[in-house]
């Protein structure tokens, strides 16, 4: 797998100074916890959903969420179990001989459906990267992470866990610090097989009966911008103790697969192309994701939940490292710059502290090594459309 290998090469190399790498499910988890991009949630009850995988896959989607938990019904839960394991079946008898597949997780309700579903699906468990693990606080991962490590004795393999942080007691105020400190701990003691913590603001909104417009970030809901903060604060930090945490998910799209207009995907680099996709994003309800998506960098997410295949593209081309932070980032953690200092930017816009930026400059790096780095002269709104005409 790599980020914009569905584009041909020869389009690829025009947009980037150092193409994103490859990586495997075996990469180590550092790489896989910034490669997870735009993770694409499925409900596990689609009737073609191994179709659905290889699909998505070829239009660049790198990781997918196969939920059993809010996104089908109570009634439907055994049903989606058993479409699991046929729909398994089915993908591993199509990629035996073809392309492979993305990263695939299993968003669960109960621990023990992790250690029935690693059994029933016997030898296709290669194909699976890990569990989502959901309302997760302490007292309700342990068990989830105790049947994780049973699954792995079975499946004679690493199984990853992503616990999302959604429960009440991470929103209400006096609760919110010891189930912070809770987390924290149980999380540390599984360091080798939490790959990175979700957050679920779907469901912080709907403990107030919030939920925001399409003109509204996560960010602008100040109920929540305080839980992500706070989670940021504890969970998140670059001193060797924190983890990715991803960013929330964009609930709105336009009927349909399309975000562009039919001409637009056919003739992506057109005279005042730029100008012509901007309009679109506006007038496809992009505007508020690609706010969002800038917003969760900026207060240290990576990554995002969606929802809608529309979604993926936008992010993935907003993860690229430009050619300037790039630059920035290597400055910064020359050899000879050990001891500290202050050094201007190549691009002579800034001062790059070498101390206070090492740690920013050393997650550019990471995430320069998955995505890629672009051109001096390529934008958003370049990798976007190739990504989208891919």
């Amino acid at each position: 797998m790599r980020h914009f290998g569905h584009i041909p090469s020869t389009v690829r190399s025009g947009l980037f100074h150092r193409e994103p790498a490859e990586f495997t499910a075996d990469s180590p988890a550092r790489t896989l916890a910034v490669a997870l991009g735009a993770t694409l949630y499925s409900p596990a009850t689609r009737p073609r959903l191994a179709d659905d995988i290889r699909k998505q896959a070829a239009r660049g989607v790198v990781s997918m969420v196969l939920c059993l938990e809010d996104s089908i019904s109570d009634a439907d839960v055994e049903a989606g179990e058993a479409n699991l394991v046929r729909q398994f079946r089915d993908l591993a008898e199509a990629t035996a001989t073809g392309p492979g597949v993305p990263l695939l997780f299993i968003r669960v309700r109960e621990p023990h459906q992790i250690t029935d579903l690693t059994a029933r699906l016997g030898d296709t468990i290669g194909l699976l990267s890990g569990f989502v693990l959901p309302k997760f606080t302490e007292a309700r991962g342990a068990a989830f992470l105790e049947a994780l490590t049973r699954a792995e004795e079975t499946a004679g393999r690493r199984l990853y866990a992503m616990p999302v942080l959604e429960s009440p007691e991470l929103l209400h105020l006096e609760t919110r610090a010891e189930t912070l400190a809770g987390i924290a701990s149980i999380t540390d003691k599984h360091r080798d097989r939490v790959l990175a913590l979700r957050l679920g603001v779907t469901d912080f909104c709907s403990a107030y009966g919030l939920r925001r417009s399409p003109d509204m970030t996560a960010y602008d809901v100040k109920i929540v911008a305080n839980v992500i903060a706070d989670v940021v604060n504890v969970l998140g930090r670059a001193d060797g103790t924190g983890f990715t945490i991803t960013g929330p998910v964009w609930e709105y799209f336009r009927p349909g697969e399309r975000i562009f207009k039919p001409q637009l995907r056919r003739s992506p680099f057109l005279e005042g192309r730029a100008e012509d996709l901007r309009t679109a994003l506006i007038e496809h309800d992009m505007d508020g994701l690609l706010r969002e998506i800038e917003l969760d960098r900026a207060n240290g997410l990576l990554g995002k939940t969606c929802i809608h295949p529309t979604h993926v593209s936008p992010v993935h081309a907003l993860s690229v490292v430009s050619h300037e932070e790039w630059s920035d980032a290597q400055d910064i953690l020359r050899p000879e710059q050990d001891g500290g200092g202050v050094l201007r930017s190549a691009y002579t816009n800034k001062m790059n502290e070498v101390k206070p930026h090492r740690a920013w400059a050393e997650r550019t790096l990471v995430r320069a090594e998955v995505f890629g780095v672009a051109r001096e002269d390529v934008g958003f709104v370049d990798l976007l459309a190739a990504g989208l005409t891919g």
